[in-house]
This record gives C-alpha cells, sequence and structure tokens, in this order.
C-alpha cells in the first residue's frame, strides 16, 4: 500500500508573527499576520501546488488542475497599482474551450493536435483570426509557466511552440474589421447629449491622442503647465511595464478644455461622473416648471444601488458615447477610434515619426531612437493643432 503524502505544517514565526510552511527543504513564509484569512489563503495555494507535484508525479496534473492553478497566479501577477489588470480576464477567457475540450487530460499528454482540435473550436464560434492568436499564445504561456514550475515535463512546452499563428487569408477565421477613424460631424452630433465631463473627455482625445484610460485618470498633480505647450505624464500607462516613459503633449485648444475642470485638489481626478451626476440634477431642478410639494419633498426615497464615482471608467465612458449616438441618431463608435483619429491628423500634419512619437507608439528601443530627435517637433505640432 503507497505511503500517504502528508500536508506540510502550518507553523508561526514569532517574530514576525507571520505563518511558514516547509517545502522541500526550505521555509516558504506565507502573506498577512499568522491565522489571518490572507495568510490561510496562502497556506492553501502553496500546500495545493505542492501536493499536485508529489501526487504521483508531475505527469497526473490534469488541464483542469493546470488553469485552476495558472489563473491563480494570474490573479496575483497581473497586478497595476495594487489593482487587477484586464488580463487575468483575458486568460480565463482563453483557457475555457481549453478546458471544454480537454479538462480531464492529463497536462503532459497535450500537445500540437490537440492545441489546433482547441483553435478550431474557436473558430466555429465566430471568433476573429487576430483575436484567436491572443488566446492560443496565451494557452502556451500557461503551459510555460506550468514547466517553469516543475509541473510537467518541459518538452510539452516545447511541442506547443511548433503551432504557429493563424496567418490572414490562410485560415478559415473570420477577420476582424480594421478601427476607423470617427467623421468629425459623428463626433460633433453626440455633443447635446453628453454631460459636459464626457465631451471634455472627447475633445481631448481628438486634441492628444490619448488613450481612453489616460485622460479617464487626469489629474491637476500629473501636469507640467510651466511651457507654452502643457506636458501631461500619467501617473499609470499601457506601457509602463515595459520601461517606456509616457508623455501626452496638450496645445492651447486642449489647455483651454482642461482649465475649466482643473481643482484646487491636485491629486483629484479632473473628470468625475459624480459631478456630472450632480450638474444634471442641478439643471432638472433649474428647469422645473412647478414648485415641489410638500408631500414630494418629505417622500423617502430608495437609496440607489450604485452611485457614481469619483472616476470615470472605460466602460462607463464608452456607455456615454452609445447613449448619446444613439440619441443623435447615428452609428455607434467607441473612444478608442478618437485616438485613430488623432493619429491621422497628426501623421498627415507633421508625418509618421511624430505621429509615433505623440501616441506613445513603438516598442522600447524604437522609442530611444526617436523620441528625443521628435520631441520639440512634437511640441511645435501640438501647439498648432493641439
Amino acid at each position: 500500500m503507497p505511503r500517504q503524502i502528508r500536508k506540510p505544517s502550518y507553523l508561526l514565526h514569532k517574530a514576525t508573527n507571520r505563518a511558514r510552511v516547509r517545502i522541500d527543504g526550505r521555509d516558504v513564509y506565507l502573506n498577512g499576520d499568522y491565522r489571518s484569512d490572507e495568510s490561510l489563503d496562502h497556506y492553501d495555494r502553496v500546500c495545493r501546488e505542492w501536493l499536485l507535484r508529489q501526487d504521483a508525479g508531475r505527469c497526473r496534473l490534469t488541464i483542469d488542475d493546470l488553469a485552476v492553478l495558472y489563473a491563480e497566479h494570474a490573479d496575483g501577477y497581473y497586478v497595476k497599482n495594487g489593482e487587477p489588470t484586464s488580463e487575468a480576464t483575458n486568460i480565463r477567457v482563453a483557457l475555457r474551450p481549453l478546458v471544454k475540450l480537454y479538462g480531464t487530460l492529463r497536462a503532459a499528454e497535450f500537445g500540437p493536435m490537440k492545441l489546433k482540435a482547441v483553435r478550431e473550436a474557436m473558430i466555429r464560434d465566430g471568433k476573429v483570426r487576430t483575436s484567436i492568436n491572443r488566446m492560443v499564445g496565451r494557452i502556451k504561456r500557461a503551459f510555460r509557466w506550468a514547466v517553469e514550475e516543475e509541473l510537467i515535463p518541459a518538452d510539452v512546452y516545447t511541442r506547443l511552440t511548433a503551432v504557429a499563428g493563424l496567418r490572414k487569408g490562410r485560415s478559415g477565421a473570420t477577420e476582424a474589421e480594421p478601427v476607423k477613424p470617427v467623421p468629425d460631424a459623428w463626433i460633433d452630433a453626440i455633443e447635446p447629449y453628453v454631460s459636459r465631463q464626457v465631451w471634455a473627455l472627447v475633445q481631448l482625445q481628438v486634441l492628444t491622442g490619448a488613450r481612453p484610460g489616460e485622460v479617464l485618470a487626469m489629474r491637476g498633480c500629473d501636469l507640467n503647465t510651466s511651457g507654452r505647450v502643457w506636458e501631461y505624464i500619467p501617473e499609470s500607462h499601457k506601457a509602463e511595464h515595459h520601461g517606456r516613459s509616457r508623455i501626452i503633449f496638450l496645445g492651447p485648444r486642449a489647455q483651454a478644455v482642461v482649465r475649466e475642470f482643473l481643482k484646487p485638489d491636485l491629486t483629484a481626478f479632473l473628470f468625475s461622473p459624480a459631478e456630472a451626476r450632480a450638474e444634471y440634477q442641478a439643471k432638472r431642478r433649474a428647469a422645473r416648471m412647478t414648485p415641489v410639494q410638500p408631500s414630494q419633498r418629505n417622500r423617502s426615497k430608495a437609496e440607489p444601488k450604485k452611485r457614481p464615482g469619483d472616476c470615470y471608467t472605460i466602460c462607463s465612458y464608452r456607455q456615454a458615447v452609445v447613449k448619446g449616438c444613439d440619441k443623435a441618431g447615428i452609428p455607434h463608435w467607441h473612444p478608442h477610434q478618437l485616438r485613430h483619429s488623432a493619429a491621422t491628423t497628426i501623421r498627415r500634419e507633421a508625418g509618421l515619426d511624430t505621429a509615433r512619437t505623440v501616441l506613445g507608439h513603438a516598442s522600447l528601443n524604437v522609442t530611444e531612437v526617436y523620441a528625443e530627435r521628435d520631441s520639440a517637433k512634437a511640441r511645435e505640432i501640438m501647439a498648432l493643432i493641439g
């Protein structure tokens, strides 16, 4: 009869009041205080990973087990400024078709043909080619992580790397529609139907080429207003984990938009949905033709389930734009298209290199080559069209 594998003990490290567990001859110190929920959760996760490695060898790990472990790893790894990023959710979405087809299969038995079968299932579900390639890349990354953690043999991941991505026009996958600039008439049409804050966000994107998340997070303390062209340095941006800096240039027209929302509290977000809601309610009260009756004033109102926050999210910003499109009777467009509109204008007026500098595109090496050369030129063009 095989010897039963015992779970490592949960021990107290008195000097730090933290728990520790001895794994493979070394102490692992757990997060949080001794006996706290955070500490116990970390203990369960460490023991589970260890038991999976010990359970009759690495070959017993199933696709289900791998998906659970990698999703837990993603929750802790893909974090920015203390908040989880969307990548953890994207990983879970990518793993679903894998688990659905091969959840009970041993991870060590997964190979290129099975990965292609998962990819074919994505094609049948109607996913676009570029999205499929990204999802398959996340699946490969899960197996690479499992190799790194010694959960599966290294040759499993090596075999999967032989599966090339789908090429345009050479697969049965649907091609995604290219993202196009928004016609100026469609942009102007929503102005009467969105809040003052949302319209300012739209204007800033058109004038600066900033990403939606960058303009949403704008604060007074992030602005350098000393020069003719202001500089906005976001506290956080898309490519910061690659070691890249991000400067958004604000010309005179963009400065005029921002001035209207500057606040004494430099750490406060400039564009607040809570303020937009308060302005909307004040406008309704001012337009009221009849006085409020005592019975209406004394009537108790149920607390709303969700109150507006101090900062728009990308989702709430997009929803506000879509509602404005519906009221204006025009086709839907989304805020990210405004970045394409700005890119088209800047490239036409100043060339490709300056557009790449203004928009913050390209790899770190390419950015280092042309950013210094084009920064002065970028300031000049943004002073004219920003």
